[in-house]
């Protein structure tokens, strides 16, 4: 197989990420998850978790860099508004403080190190690692976008049919099983861009348009935060009512987790046409077609988004405050069928 050439094993997201957990010191529990080895050099991946330690806590995950040209998921997950700035609020938040006793925070800000390292959007072997899980779709994919098999040198590979899955798609998992999953709560929030008009933000599942089991769960995560915030512009939504997709790594972690455990995955999905289509010579730039180029509407992405991330962490903290049961669940699900109902539905 194909692997990417890389030119240096350090870039300005790995050393942020480093600077961040020298500067978190004492606050943040680092972890070297594996090793992965790209043209000579070897790149570590690496998380850091913070707050209670109890196993019952809830938690929240927060994931960028996936795709390595995604820039801009990785730096909103670093310094430029959460990681760095939750440090600096430990200087003098107590509510915040208070917080972290109850709840548990983590972080893997970047899953593709040898893919964000070559600007490349696959892993180092040319796999695209939302795409590798190893579950396929139960309909129509868009071609090759939808994923494939016919080998690395064309985008979206899956890998190879029956193959392990990439090193670093067994990472995250492994994250997400120990972290998240087995506990009684947790959320995950894997920040990417891609073509659109607008900031989505998707829930499973991709790869089926059958309704998650978790539906009332999500419609009042939804709700609560429109009424919060009336003005978010989000396009709150299944991924099915895009498109479905072979191998969607949070699909898999999803339907891993074992009830009476709740698992709620979202991908926040930056519109990057907005940014092309105020600056067209982006489409020019390999990294301009996935991130903004402009100073200014960098920081103003980097502005907008917080206050979803804000708002899943005081979720996970008031969680014995809405989450739905007995007969107000049932009517929350025929709320979220209505609401989510697909177009075509009769």
């Amino acid at each position: 197989m194909s692997t990417l050439r890389v030119a240096s094993e350090t870039f300005p997201e790995m050393d942020e990420l480093k600077a961040i957990l020298v500067a978190g010191g004492t606050w943040f529990e680092r972890r070297t998850i594996c090793e992965v080895q790209a043209d000579r050099h070897s790149f570590p991946i690496l998380t850091a978790s913070i707050g209670s330690t109890d196993r019952n806590a809830p938690a929240v995950g927060f994931f960028g860099g996936v795709h390595g040209l995604e820039c801009i998921g990785t730096q909103l997950v670093l310094e430029y508004k959460y990681m760095r700035a939750l440090l600096r609020r430990l200087e003098w938040d107590e509510l915040l403080r208070d917080q972290l006793r109850t709840i548990r925070l983590v972080f893997m800000p970047i899953v593709n190190h040898g893919g964000m390292a070559a600007r490349r959007r696959s892993n180092p072997n040319g796999v695209d690692l939302m795409r590798n899980a190893p579950q396929s779709a139960e309909g129509r994919v868009p071609f090759l976008a939808g994923g494939q098999r016919i080998g690395p040198w064309l985008p979206w590979y899956r890998g190879a049919s029956g193959a392990n899955m990439e090193a670093e798609s067994a990472a995250l998992l492994s994250v997400v099983d120990e972290e998240l999953m087995s506990r009684p709560l947790s959320f995950a929030l894997d920040c990417h861009s891609g073509f659109g008009w607008n900031d989505s933000i998707w829930f499973p599942y991709a790869r089926t348009e059958r309704e998650m089991a978790h539906l009332p769960e999500m419609f009042l995560l939804k709700t609560m935060f429109e009424e919060s915030y009336p003005h978010h512009g989000y396009a709150f939504e299944p991924q099915s009512h895009q498109y479905l997709l072979h191998g969607d790594l949070w699909d898999c972690a999803y339907d891993r987790t074992r009830a009476p455990n709740i698992f709620l995955p979202m991908t926040l999905e930056l519109g990057s046409w907005r940014w092309i289509r105020k600056n067209p010579m982006q489409l020019f730039s390999r990294l301009g077609i996935f991130n903004p180029i402009k100073a200014h509407r960098t920081r103003r992405v980097l502005r907008r988004h917080p206050s979803f991330f804000d708002f899943l962490t005081r979720a996970a903290f008031s969680s014995c405050r809405w989450l739905p049961d007995g007969e107000f669940r049932e009517q929350v699900m025929r709320r979220a069928r209505d609401h989510w109902k697909p177009a075509d539905a009769t």
